[in-house]
């Protein structure tokens, strides 16, 4: 297996935590939305619970990626943690800004990542309603 990816990977699913956690709670659907991730991402358990005690940990903080694509990436899924629990804190707002800036994403670009999850989002409870 290749390091430097897992490492990038694992650092993904650790800033999915610290947006899961920004709100100061975590919820069910939102701890469901972690591990569904955390597969996708092909990591374990251990890694899962590594990065819930990064999270929960003093040190707590986004690590924002190099890339472009990977930046977009970890902005897409902090959207959907902060959809999970169906209310939008305000200190999850403030996080999401502060890393789309930092990131320099902003503007038509930032709205079209939005958009592309909020579109994603609606096409799959279309899909579970017709199930």
């Amino acid at each position: 297996m290749n390091t430097p990816n897992y490492t990038e990977r694992q650092r993904q699913l650790r800033n999915i935590v610290v947006m899961a956690l920004a709100d100061g709670s975590i919820g069910g659907r939102e701890v469901a939305l972690l591990a569904d991730r955390c597969v996708e991402l092909g990591l374990g358990q251990a890694e899962l619970q590594e990065a819930l005690e990064f999270g929960l940990g003093d040190d707590a903080a986004l690590e924002l990626p190099a890339d472009e694509s990977t930046r977009e990436a970890l902005l897409a899924d902090m959207i959907r943690m902060m959809a999970a629990d169906g209310f939008l804190a305000e200190t999850e707002k403030r996080l999401f800004a502060l890393a789309a800036a930092h990131m320099n994403i902003v503007g038509d670009r930032l709205q079209e990542i939005i958009s592309s999850v909020i579109s994603d989002q609606n096409d799959r409870e279309g899909e579970d309603a017709s199930a």
